[in-house]
């Protein structure tokens, strides 16, 4: 077992600022020429987003943020989010990245619990804003609007960056000072405002970047998750940036259609989605060659590598995505909480429907319920040790000592290891399902459904039977053209019952046209439960 690697170990001194490591080091080390960002048509360089992000956090101290500070970044994905993170971060405030896909009420709820004092948010997306009671977001004394129109409440950020100096000294912060604070989905619940560090990216940026990546300065990264999400801001941001690569940004939905636009014109090298994410190309065809899904209409030669994290990425997606584009797919696992990645697979390890092996410079532990290890093969829950893991939560105490215990964090997964070192999702601790005294996890009654041709994507719960005893359930998204019936419930039925032990067969397969999912892609089967 690899033993854990500190940040001081790396190399990260005790005192830090994360914005001079990722942003000024590349023009200390002669990279200012490099092409930084790609979005749309904009090619921006690393010397001008230098001069961007001093501007930015210029301008934030011109009106009063002061270190420690929140700045919200309600931000769809563009320079303006690197602007505005690296702007905050260099002046010692914390940005706090927000979902751009929730509601109204969950942007109340955030505004109240970080009582932060400056939101800066695009144009796209004030309304939700605009929606809160004045009462409700009272701590906000700015609201910056990226693109639209300025109106007098509500002054542009380019505008607001022009009265920034584009010379700008960092705030000398601590490796341990906070440096960005990132909410949870909220799938069960209100929020978590996970408290990140300023040596964290780099640890995640070492470990995972270059450690399972290799990623170098000639890649060209481009990440359908978007950058408020933890996945996708190592992804889109901080990897690429460690190493003066490139990052190609898109604002836009991640529709098919859009991503292969973007991989076609912007020809990235690193590519990183979600299983849905995969599961959505793979059904998309251009129509150039009718409807044969297995001849490769859109160009992804560029790849070099895919990667997938969200949810565990089943086999047989991970095979139709080798056979039609040539391109292997690294499946892992990380969290809000661990920043990113802490198990995975590699280039030169990879075992389809497994999340891989342990990242180097982090521990894993299996327990029981009862805190034993447990055996090889056995399913446990997945304890993890890293130097990425947050401080705790924001204003949740209590919450933060039930998963924090020491330097060890409670993934709240359950996971078996084999003999060989690969780790197997086995689902959430929650939804795993008792039945007839047996464990059985969804996720592996999922894969095996999803091997079916006719299935697009499914979910598995627990449901009770005439005895009021728990059986699998499944909820089932066909494929176009593709029509539900009894006989189509049966055939999947069968289509399990060949791969999996008996028990673990679906009793009942209800046909849908989609399934509930978080914003990162997990579906949501306490949401299934209810149905």
């Amino acid at each position: 077992m690899d033993s854990a690697i500190t940040a001081q170990a790396l190399g990260v001194p005790e005192i830090f600022n994360a914005a001079t490591y990722f942003v000024d080091r590349n023009v200390t080390l002669g990279r200012g020429g490099q092409i930084a960002i790609e979005c749309g048509d904009a090619r921006i360089t690393y010397d001008e987003v230098l001069r961007h992000v001093n501007r930015c956090g210029s301008a934030l101290r011109g009106i009063d943020v002061r270190a420690e500070d929140r700045v919200l970044l309600l931000l769809l994905d563009g320079p303006e989010f690197v602007y505005s993170f690296f702007g905050a971060i260099k002046i010692g405030a914390v940005p706090v990245p927000l979902n751009t896909l929730w509601k109204p009420a969950d942007y109340q709820y955030v505004i109240r619990d970080s009582r932060a004092s400056v939101l800066i948010v695009s144009a796209e997306l004030l309304d939700t804003i605009d929606a809160i009671p004045l009462a409700d977001r009272r701590s906000l004394r700015h609201i910056i609007v990226v693109g639209g129109e300025e109106t007098r409440t509500h002054p542009s950020f380019t505008l607001f960056e022009s009265q920034g100096s584009p010379d700008l000294e960092a705030e000398p912060t601590s490796r341990d000072a906070p440096a960005f604070w990132l909410y949870s989905s909220g799938s069960t619940g209100a929020p978590k405002g996970c408290v990140h560090l300023q040596h964290d990216m780099v640890v995640c940026a070492e470990l995972f970047g270059k450690g399972v990546l290799g990623i170098r300065a000639e890649d060209r990264c481009y990440s359908v998750a978007k950058l408020f999400f933890a996945y996708g801001l190592g992804n889109g941001l901080y990897f690429p940036f460690s190493v003066g690569a490139t990052t190609i940004l898109w604002p836009g939905a991640p529709a098919p259609e859009h991503v292969y636009a973007v991989i076609e014109k912007h020809r990235p090298t690193l590519f990183f989605s979600v299983p849905t994410g995969y599961g959505m190309l793979l059904a998309h065809s251009s129509g150039a060659r009718g409807a044969n899904l297995q001849v490769c209409d859109f160009n992804l030669s560029t790849i070099r590598l895919a990667v997938s994290a969200g949810e565990a990425l089943p086999s047989a997606l991970y095979d139709r995505f080798k056979k039609r584009f040539g391109v292997d797919i690294i499946d892992g696992i990380g969290s809000t909480e661990t920043l990113h990645m802490f198990i995975s697979n590699r280039p030169d390890a990879l075992r389809p429907g497994s999340s891989g092996l342990l990242v180097r410079g982090y521990e894993a532990r299996l327990l029981s319920d009862e805190r034993e290890r447990v055996l090889p093969g056995e399913i446990g829950n997945l304890w993890i040790r890293g130097d990425s893991v947050c401080a705790g939560y924001w204003n949740q105490h209590e919450k933060t000592k039930n998963t924090i215990e020491g330097h060890w964090i409670s993934t709240g997964d359950k996971y078996s290891q084999d003999v060989d070192g690969f780790y197997w999702y086995a689902g959430r601790t929650d939804d795993m399902l008792k039945v007839g005294g047996l464990w059985v996890s969804p996720v592996e009654v999922e894969n095996a459904l999803v091997a079916h041709d006719a299935v697009r994507e499914c979910g598995v719960v627990g449901h009770e039977d005439h005895d009021g005893l728990v059986k699998p359930m499944a909820f089932v998204v066909l494929r176009d053209g593709v029509t539900g019936s009894p006989e189509m419930a049966d055939e999947l039925q069968q289509c399990v019952r060949a791969r999996l032990a008996e028990y673990k067969r679906p009793r009942w397969v209800e046909f849908v046209a989609d399934l509930p999912k978080t914003a990162t892609g997990k579906i949501q089967r306490f949401r299934l439960r209810e149905r």
